[in-house]
C-alpha cells in the first residue's frame, strides 16, 4: 500500500511511528536478537584499499571502485584501511573521550536535556544490566562539542574533518561504482552542508555479567556510517542470516551503508544491520560518525534506479523530517525506514 504524507496526516503517523519503534524493542521482532548465540562468527568481511580508491593510476582506482561497489551490493559494509588519517588523531580523541566519560556525572548532566535546540546531549543507559553511556554531537555543518576535557573540542574536531572527508572520498567511490558522476552523491545530497553527528559510546567491562547485549540489532539513518573503535571485538553485522564479528585492527574504520543511501538507490544497496555485544573484560568505546544529506535535503529514489519495472519503493522526506519522526531529536539517530516503505 503507498504511503502518502500530509500534514494533516503528520500526527497520526508520529503515533504509529512511536508504535513501530516499541514493536521493533519487543521480543520476537525481526531486529530483536536476545535469543540467539552472542559469539557471531569469524566470516570474511570485505576489505578496501583506501590509498587505491584515491591512487592517480587510473587501473588501480577502477579495481577500488570496483570492489567498492561490490561490497555495498553484496554485504552493505566493508573495512577501509591504508586511509590517511593519523594515528596520533585517532588514538587523540580516544584518549580524550574517556577523559570525558570520567568527569563527575555532576558536570556531565548539565547535557542531560531533551531540549530540541540541545546540539550535545549525554546519557546512560541500561539494556538487559549491561551499562551503555554516550555523548552525542551535531558537528557539521556547525560543531559542538562540551568545554571539558581541556583539548577534547580541538581533537574532536581534526578528528570528524578527516573522518568526513575520507567518508565523501568513499561516496564519490560509490556514485562512480553505480555508474554515475563522482560528485553524483555529494551533489544530489547537498553534502556541502550535510548534516553529521558523532556519536561516541562508552561500553565498561562487565566481569560478572551474563547478559551480553550492548545495543540490540538496528539500522541507521544517514548515508554511510563509519565506525573506529578502541579494541577489536564488540561489534556484529548480519549477513546471509548470520551474525558476523567485525574485528577492526587499530588503523582500520569499519564503513556500512545507511538508510539514506538505500533510499537513494531504491534499494539496490541495503541499510545494513549490526548490533552490539559487550566485551565482559575490556572497556570498549566506539565511535560512529554519522554522514549524511543537508538537513533540508528531500531524500527519495532517484530517477537513475527507478523505472516501469522498479518503481519508487520509498515515501520522499526531509532527512530533518526523518530523523525526527519518532519524536526523537535529530542527533539521536533512529531509524525509521520501515515505516516508509511503500
Amino acid at each position: 500500500m503507498a504511503c502518502h504524507l500530509h500534514s494533516n496526516t503528520s500526527q497520526i503517523f508520529s503515533y504509529l511511528s512511536e508504535i513501530y519503534f516499541s514493536l521493533s524493542m519487543a521480543k520476537g521482532s525481526s531486529l530483536c536478537t536476545t535469543n540467539d548465540s552472542f559469539s557471531g562468527e569469524e566470516g570474511a568481511i570485505p576489505l578496501l584499499d583506501y590509498s587505491k580508491l584515491v591512487s592517480s593510476d587510473p587501473i588501480l582506482r577502477s579495481l577500488a571502485i570496483q570492489d567498492l561497489g561490490q561490497a555495498c551490493v553484496d554485504y552493505g559494509f566493508f573495512i577501509v584501511r591504508n586511509h590517511a588519517i593519523p594515528g596520533t588523531v585517532i588514538n587523540g580523541i580516544i584518549d580524550k573521550l574517556f577523559e570525558f566519560f570520567d568527569l563527575p556525572e555532576d558536570y556531565k548532566h548539565k547535557y542531560d536535556t531533551k531540549d530540541p535546540t540541545d546540539l550535545i546531549r549525554w546519557g546512560k543507559g541500561n539494556i538487559n544490566h549491561v551499562s551503555r553511556e554516550f555523548v552525542k554531537m551535531a558537528v557539521h555543518p556547525t560543531f559542538h562539542c562540551p568545554s571539558n576535557p581541556h583539548g577534547f573540542s580541538e581533537i574532536l574536531q581534526e578528528y570528524t574533518q578527516k573522518v568526513r572527508e575520507l567518508g565523501i572520498q568513499l561516496l564519490g567511490g560509490i556514485s562512480m561504482a553505480l555508474g554515475l558522476e563522482k560528485s553524483y552523491i555529494e551533489k544530489k545530497m547537498n553534502l556541502e552542508s550535510g548534516y553529521d553527528f558523532f556519536t561516541a559510546n562508552d561500553y565498561p567491562s562487565r566481569q560478572h555479567s551474563e547478559n551480553r547485549i550492548g545495543q540490540f540489532a538496528h539500522i541507521d539513518p544517514g548515508l554511510i556510517i563509519l565506525i573506529i573503535q578502541n579494541v577489536s571485538g564488540g561489534l556484529q553485522v548480519k549477513h546471509n542470516g548470520k551474525w558476523l564479528n567485525v574485528n577492526l585492527q587499530p588503523d582500520w574504520i569499519f564503513v556500512n551503508v545507511a538508510d539514506h543511501l538505500e533510499i537513494l538507490t531504491n534499494g539496490k544497496y541495503k541499510s545494513a544491520v549490526h548490533r552490539v555485544v559487550v566485551n565482559n573484560e575490556v572497556r570498549r568505546a566506539t565511535l560512529p560518525l554519522f554522514l549524511g544529506p543537508s538537513l533540508d535535503t528531500v531524500v527519495k529514489p532517484a530517477p537513475e534506479f527507478t523505472d516501469d519495472s522498479n518503481p519508487p519503493a520509498y515515501v520522499g522526506i526531509t532527512y530533518k523530517h526523518y530523523l525526527e519522526y519518532n519524536n526523537f531529536h535529530v542527533i539521536d539517530g533512529k531509524s525509521c525506514l520501515n515505516q516508509i516503505r511503500i
